[in-house]
């Protein structure tokens, strides 16, 4: 073969070579955070499972005529990309299950007929699937004593304090479990959730409708349905359907991103969900990757924890890598060519 068809084909080979390479550490980078809670099963993943398109609970035939199937198809998505610890000062009272998005409007429905879980008072295992883990913190509030599920759901409806607040829970089979302690209370009941990202000002919500004790405690409640967590093979059957994207949210420009990342990461004790409690607070613990419980429970110990996902700079790191192997390959092209047009010179 003739140097210059030798040298051709070397910086092809070259090229071919690196391309996979490149994709490769692309695919490194982290994926953005989705999820819900799934015990207690939240409003929206139990009317998943019961199936978007022909719901069996008057309540979620009711999400879906008020806000369509959409919305319980993207059932791991109820977020607000750019919460940063804000959530008590930018989603208004009403529409806190669906975090303010319109598509979610169907589970601010105020009835007492959701869907609900038993409940009962002390230490339980929680359980939030997490469809694309990442870094961050769990904060739990249940609704006051004489909760009415028949008015829309204000941030005055919820005790001042989590109950539970927990960061960087453990990931067991796509699901962070944690334990906690939950306040006596009786009847019908709300659990409402925050998952606040550390590695990004994202965050989740959830509802789960609970039920304390034998009866419902409201009106109508004793004859709800019981609420389901979505299996895996529902969750699998109805990806398809969802609109939820995996790969990040809002901007993806790396220089932004890491703007609001560090913004993210100082805003309420660098990772607190609303600024509701004090990091630091005796009732609540600090911050520090641990379980913190409550008064009743001390603060979990670290072996129950674990990270999850990848740091707020890995994705950059990647970016950088797969940048310097085409920046690498590139230049091997070139000196082929120059190569192969010397031996063109010289013959």
């Amino acid at each position: 073969m003739p140097a210059r068809r030798k040298a051709a084909a070397l910086a092809t080979a070259v090229a071919a070579g690196a391309a996979p390479l490149v994709l490769t550490v692309l695919a490194a980078a982290p994926a953005a955070a989705h999820g819900s809670m799934t015990d207690p099963v939240s409003r929206v993943a139990g009317c998943f499972a019961e199936g978007p398109e022909n719901p069996r609970s008057a309540a979620c035939k009711a999400a879906v005529a008020a806000g369509g199937t959409q919305a319980l198809y993207d059932w791991n998505g109820v977020n607000i990309a750019d919460a940063a610890g804000r959530s008590k000062q930018i989603i208004p009272d009403g529409k806190l299950c669906s975090a303010g998005n319109d598509k979610f409007k169907g589970l601010d429905l105020a009835r007492a007929d959701w869907p609900a879980g038993r409940l009962a008072s002390g230490k339980h295992t929680f359980r939030y699937k997490g469809t694309a883990p990442h870094k961050g913190s769990f904060e739990l509030y249940v609704t006051k004593d004489g909760y009415d599920p028949t008015k829309p759901l204000a941030w005055s409806d919820l005790e001042a304090k989590p109950f539970l607040k927990v960061t960087d829970p453990r990931l067991v089979n796509g699901e962070y479990v944690f334990d906690g302690v939950v306040p006596a209370k009786s009847g019908r009941h709300l659990i409402y959730s925050i998952w606040q990202r550390s590695d990004s000002p994202e965050a989740f919500y959830t509802c789960s409708d609970v039920v304390f004790g034998a009866g419902g405690g409201t009106a109508g409640a004793s004859a709800a349905p019981t609420a389901s967590a979505p299996t895996d093979e529902e969750i699998s059957d109805g990806a398809d359907e969802s609109s939820v994207e995996h790969g990040g949210h809002g901007d993806d420009d790396p220089s932004t991103q890491a703007t609001v990342t560090a913004a993210a990461g100082t805003a309420d004790g660098g990772g607190s969900s609303d600024g509701a409690t004090d990091d630091t607070s005796p009732d609540t613990g600090t911050a520090t990757g641990k379980d913190t419980g409550t008064a009743a429970e001390p603060a979990g110990g670290t072996e129950n924890l674990a990270e999850t996902g990848g740091s707020p700079t890995t994705g950059y790191l990647a970016m950088g890598g797969a940048a310097t192997l085409a920046v690498g390959s590139a230049a091997l092209f070139a000196s082929a060519r120059r190569r192969a047009a010397n031996a063109g010179r010289t013959r």
